[in-house]
């Protein structure tokens, strides 16, 4: 049984306007190369609502940004490293966006006071258009002939080699 083996991005990043379409651009980058083609738009509209809320209201703008797929989910967490950012006034509006656009979300500070904001979607490795079944085309060759007579396998097997090479029937 082949298992499936866990993906996981990290980058640090200090946020800046121009950084923020940095940053969508090598998160899809990530997700094509993991196949998952569906997810970008959803995760990294929802990472650039953040980024850009973390750069408003933020005074440290060091930030960190992580990805992890299991090949049922994805999470996506962003981390910043403001202890004054106020996470249910001053980004009210990305978690609003956060909620109506993924499976969960949540909130969490770190041992140093800092904030994680992170979010999941659910989808499975590989995700396509489902194929259409065809109906078989008709053959345009004739039949095979039927096989030619069967040697008797005792005949074949009655041969064997001697020292010297030389073939001799067996008896």
């Amino acid at each position: 049984m082949k298992t499936a083996v866990p993906c996981y991005y990290h980058l640090d990043v200090e946020v800046s306007p121009e950084r923020v379409g940095q940053v969508r651009r090598i998160l899809a980058a990530h997700l094509r190369f993991w196949n998952l083609e569906h997810l970008v738009e959803p995760v990294c509209s929802g990472a650039e609502m953040l980024l850009r809320a973390i750069d408003e209201h933020a005074g440290d703008k060091n930030t960190s940004i992580e990805m992890w797929w299991n090949h049922q989910h994805l999470i996506t967490a962003v981390g910043g490293n403001d202890r004054a950012l106020r996470v249910d006034q001053d980004l009210r509006t990305c978690l609003q966006h956060l909620a109506a656009n993924s499976d969960g979300w949540g909130c969490c500070a770190t041992d140093t006071g800092a904030k994680v904001i992170w979010f999941s979607r659910r989808a499975r490795a590989g995700e396509r258009v489902p194929l259409v079944a065809r109906p078989p085309e008709p053959i345009t060759q004739e039949g095979l002939e039927v096989p030619r007579e069967i040697m008797p396998v005792a005949r074949v097997a009655g041969r064997a080699r001697t020292r010297e090479g030389v073939l001799e029937e067996a008896r």
